[in-house]
Formats: structure tokens, sequence, C-alpha cells
């Protein structure tokens, strides 16, 4: 069994300018996750070669969750926004292209490298090429989470949702954004948790959302370690031992036995947060199955030191978004 990452001590090592592992760097975490092709179409990019990224996305179709995975992480690149304005150039409409472009303009923002007006503006073209991919809508919905308002974050993840209901990485975000919010009452009791129950309970059966919960109970820590509202070390909280989160664990462990799915490009992330909350929860033995999975692809989230909102505003206190959004 490869050894557990350490409790919230993973640090990313060093990498070159094109996200990828430096040389030497053999615990370097890379996004592109276990997605061997998604490496090497993003390397030959890096070559000024597009046609492995092309073939790549054509292939991917409208596998909406690995498509937003491959092109999020293909957009992370700091030289992705010339690839995709050259690729653009060559191939005026290619929606694509432009979505590329949205992504790695949005990814700029993001790290104050760029307008987030623009990015916007690029977004939507992305979209208007696009129409039933959801995408574009990822890239508003990350801007929506770096900058605002609430009425941007909750009309992107209406209309990203109206195209794939069950987008993984749509939904991780939101979870985040209410784990933010202030509590009240019984500490179980916030509505991260309901939320994330609620959307796993309306995804299909075999829908990795199921490990939504769960996730929710990381965000909520990391904000709660951040704030000084909850330890720092993550094994002497209590915030996995009361009755809910450990029925949640237990549903999500079994839900893992049942349902693992492999193919999925995202499953990775469900499967640190499952093996971060067992650990905590002092379930090693259960980790232990998780980690033979994870093998190399410790994410930093959630091990890495608690981090804080990262200058996000806050979602506000409005409700339930779920109870406010229109039903796909």
């Amino acid at each position: 069994m490869p050894p557990s990452p350490p409790l919230l001590g993973t640090r990313r090592a060093a990498t070159d300018p094109s996200d990828a592992p430096a040389p030497g760097a053999r615990d370097a975490f890379d996004a592109a996750l276990d997605d061997a092709e998604l490496r090497t179409a993003r390397a030959a990019l890096a070559q000024g070669r597009r046609q492995a990224a092309r073939s790549l996305l054509v292939h991917t179709g409208d596998d909406w969750d690995r498509r937003g995975h491959r092109l999020t992480v293909l957009a992370q690149d700091p030289r992705a926004t010339a690839w995709a304005g050259d690729w653009l150039a060559a191939e005026p409409g290619s929606a694509d292209a432009a979505t590329l472009l949205a992504l790695a303009l949005v990814h700029r923002a993001v790290r104050g490298a760029e307008d987030p007006g623009r990015a916007r503006d690029s977004c939507a073209t992305a979209a208007a090429l696009a129409p039933a991919d959801p995408t574009p809508w990822l890239g508003l919905l990350l801007l929506a989470r770096a900058f605002g308002p609430e009425s941007a974050l909750l009309g992107a993840f209406t209309e990203l949702s109206r195209r794939h209901p069950e987008h993984h990485h749509a939904h991780h975000l939101l979870i985040a954004c209410l784990a933010e919010r202030p509590g009240c009452g019984r500490a179980e009791t916030h509505e991260v948790y309901d939320a994330a129950e609620l959307a796993a309970a309306e995804a299909p059966a075999d829908s990795p959302l199921a490990v939504l919960p769960v996730v929710a109970y990381a965000e909520r820590y990391r904000v709660l370690a951040a704030t000084g509202l909850g330890p720092a070390d993550p094994a002497a909280s209590r915030h996995w031992s009361g009755p809910r989160a450990r029925r949640v664990l237990g549903a999500c462990f079994d839900w893992w036995l049942e349902w693992e799915h492999d193919e999925h490009p995202r499953r990775l992330i469900d499967l640190n947060h499952l093996a971060f909350a067992l650990s905590c929860a002092g379930r090693p033995a259960e980790a232990a199955a998780l980690f033979q999975r994870i093998g190399d692809h410790a994410t930093p989230e959630p091990w890495e030191p608690a981090r804080p909102a990262e200058g996000k505003p806050s979602a506000g206190r409005a409700g339930l978004p779920w109870r406010r959004l229109p039903r796909p």
C-alpha cells in the first residue's frame, strides 16, 4: 500500500511553466490526474502542435465532465491563451478553440493577470458557438466564485445545470462557496450539508455526486480551521465524530464499494476527499482501501493546510441555492 499523504501536509513540488512536474519532482501534483491522453495533448500543445488536442476534444464529445476536466487542465497552462489564440486564428469559429481561450482567460483573471470582463466576454462567445456545452458556463462559474456577485454564481450554475444536471466540477465549486457561509445553530445543521445531501439524493444512483456530502464536510472543516473556529489538526477535531458525519461517511464509503467508477475523470478528487475524511474520523482500514486506488494521485485539496477563502466573497445568506434554482 502506498504511504498515506500526511494529513493537511501535502506540499506541491516545483513545476515548470506548463504545470507539468519539473525534473526530479517525483511527487508533483498534476491536475491531469491519470488522464494519459490529456497529458499527451498538453505536451504536444507546448510544442506548438494542435492536432493532438483537437483530436482529444473531438473524441471526448459530449462527455461533459471529461470535456470540462480536459479543457480546464489545458487552460491552466500559462501559455494556453497564446495556444488558443493561434488555434482560433487558424480555425475561426472553432468551438473547441474558443472554449479553450475562454477558460485560459478565466484562469488568468483568477490569478490577477487578466481583466475579468474580457474573460466573461470570451465565455459568452464560446457559449454562443456551442449552445449545448456546459463548459463555457463552468468558466463563468469559476469567475463568479472568484469575484462574485451571488447572482452571477447562481445564474452560471443554473445555465450549466440545464445542460448537465450532474456536473461534477460545478457542484464542487458551489459546495465550496456554501461552506463559507456563516453557520448558525448546531454544528451539523449547516446548510452546506443539506445542499450536498439534496444534490446526492436527486442524482442517479450511480452518480459520483453521491460523495458530495463528504466533500461538504471537508470544505466546512477547511473554513472552520482557516477562521480559527476549529483545530488546525483535523484528527483532533470533533468535526468528524457527530452522528450525521458518521452516517455520511458510512453511506459514501458503501456507495464507493458498490458503484466505483474507474472511468470518471475526476474520481480521484472524490477518493482523496473520502480518504481524508475517513482518516480524520479514525477509520484507517477503510481509508487504506482508498489509498490503494489513489496511488500517486494525492490532490492538494483537502490534504494541504487549511486554506482561507482566498479573498472570495461570501455567496450571501439568501437560502439554499438548489431550492431557488430552476430544475433542469
